[in-house]
């Protein structure tokens, strides 16, 4: 019964998240009532789900977009919900100005709160202005830091600001050294972690671009312009990293860039281990091992 009502609230109720959260972003502002409502529900029915049912639920299932680039708040919300959420605090590490990021539906809908970092000072101001001026969060906005990211100021950084210990959730996507900061993060330990991968470099290869504190993917040629060809890492490294922190993959976004890595210890009576392979299937990632991976070949991956 519990499955049929949870069937019904994702297909009648769910998916109107989408549209008027995209226009209230468009208008400078965030829908809170509606949606954090509905979301609330969603919450509520997928906590009170047995394993068994939740077992029976992929990503692709319960994944949908609120603020995040693609349908990575529906994910979060589902691990959230279903391995507990102790500490209600994320940590988001390049998050522009904070209106399109994987934490910010967790501040503006679930009562988060969150540290967020993002190297450059336009849009720092532009989102400390927007989450203050916003009505679910101008009571007690967001952390918003304007910093230049290393492994060596990273820990210093989210301890002078209050983050040490468990924290909920950690995002990195700062299309560089990704793979670097999250080896260096060690005074937090985060229950769950999402983290940009480049798909185009396939499920063998376990490359990273090698360490340099002022790496910079826009050095380097861009793929239509926009997509970085030497930057972040494989899939493959980020699991293996994954493996000595202690934690294991559990599935992708829908287009296969985003990987969600949760602690060993959580969720295994429902949420198994995926493989690297499976997170790279779509027609987008197949397109780009197959267009973009022989012109990034060349370029100077590190091997981990």
């Amino acid at each position: 019964m519990v499955k049929r009502v949870l069937d019904c609230l994702l297909a009648k109720l769910g998916k109107r998240l989408l549209r008027p959260a995209m226009i209230e972003i468009e208008k400078g502002r965030a829908s809170v009532s509606h949606d954090a409502t509905i979301q609330a529900q969603l919450w509520i029915k997928y906590k009170l789900l047995d394993n068994a049912s939740r077992g029976k639920l992929n990503f692709r299932d319960v994944g949908w977009k609120a603020f995040s680039q693609t349908d990575e708040d529906g994910i979060l919300l589902y691990l959230l919900s279903t391995l507990g959420s102790p500490t209600r605090r994320s940590v988001e590490i390049c998050a522009s100005d904070g209106r399109e990021c994987n934490t910010a539906n967790l501040l503006l809908n679930h009562h988060y709160t969150g540290l967020l970092v993002d190297g450059n000072q336009d849009h720092v101001n532009a989102g400390r202005a927007w989450y203050a001026n916003n009505r679910a969060t101008y009571v007690y906005p967001p952390d918003f830091v304007c910093e230049w990211i290393t492994a060596e100021n990273i820990n210093s950084l989210l301890t002078a600001h209050g983050y040490e210990g468990e924290i909920d959730v950690l995002s990195i996507d700062v299309d560089g050294i990704d793979y670097w900061l999250w080896k260096a993060i060690d005074v937090v330990q985060p229950r769950i972690v999402v983290i940009e991968y480049q798909c185009h470099l396939g499920a063998e290869n376990s490359w990273t671009v090698p360490y340099r504190p002022d790496f910079r993917a826009d050095e380097f040629p861009m793929a239509n312009g926009w997509l970085p060809t030497f930057a972040g890492a494989s899939l493959l490294a980020l699991k293996k990293l994954a493996d000595t922190k202690g934690y294991r993959l559990v599935g992708s976004n829908c287009f296969g860039f985003n990987a969600f890595f949760v602690r060993n210890e959580l969720g295994r009576g429902f949420l198994p281990t995926v493989t690297v392979d499976s997170c790279l299937q779509h027609e987008r990632v197949l397109w780009s091992i197959k267009e973009r991976f022989p012109t990034s070949r060349e370029f100077d991956w590190q091997e981990v």
